[in-house]
């Protein structure tokens, strides 16, 4: 892979060309070894707002520090506790030294919530609370406290599937409407296998913000 990348960059640089990542790294480049460039570009951003600060990687925060290190007019929004991106190089420690590194700034904790039931809030604290580095915080809310937190462990996901389809026919039964029943998942690919089985139960429904897996281009 090492061999292959030099012979990649010495391909790019034939072509007078960059990818996406040299986009950002060869602007730090720029910006540290041109004192002139990076006085420049200091002066024309004055304010530099970040938002979900937790998702930066390091280039990016030498970036942050080049262009806002010397007027540090700076305002970042971000969760340590939202940190889940490490595997495309998003460095949790951007937000944790943050005030070492600005020490002037200050900071605004926004612990209330106003989308979630305390039952759930209460269930977030307690699994960051195990995080070993973190930003102490606790999260709270006036919109009463909910139902209860119902937690499964299945075998796999053609498990979590028949149990999910359960629970729906349950809740029928009951006389909820179909309308009120949501199934929310964290990525696209987790539609799949549920799908699979609501269309061999014959059970109707609808995919909201995607496409239905059948309904796919390459499915079809």
């Amino acid at each position: 892979v090492a061999e292959t990348y030099a012979l990649y960059e010495t391909e790019l640089m034939r072509m007078n060309a960059m990818d996406f990542d040299d986009l950002l790294m060869r602007t730090v480049n720029v910006l540290e070894l041109f004192p002139e460039v990076r006085a420049r570009f200091q002066a024309a951003f004055r304010h530099v707002l970040v938002d979900e600060y937790q998702d930066t990687n390091h280039a990016q925060y030498r970036l942050l520090q080049l262009l806002a290190g010397e007027h540090r007019n700076l305002c970042v929004v971000g969760d340590d506790a939202q940190s889940i991106y490490g595997f495309r190089s998003a460095d949790s420690r951007n937000s944790l030294d943050f005030q070492e590194e600005f020490p002037d700034a200050t900071t605004v904790k926004l612990e209330r919530n106003y989308r979630s039931t305390q039952s759930s809030l209460t269930g977030a604290n307690g699994v960051i609370a195990h995080n070993r580095n973190q930003i102490a915080k606790e999260l709270w809310t006036d919109a009463g406290d909910g139902s209860p937190i119902v937690v499964r462990e299945l075998a796999d996901e053609h498990a979590e599937a028949r149990f999910i389809l359960g629970e729906i026919e349950r809740l029928l039964d009951e006389g909820a409407s179909r309308s009120e029943i949501a199934c929310l998942y964290r990525t696209n690919a987790q539609s799949r296998v549920l799908e699979d089985i609501l269309v061999r139960n014959d059970t109707p429904y609808q995919v909201i913000g995607g496409t239905k897996f059948y309904e796919r281009a390459e499915i079809k």
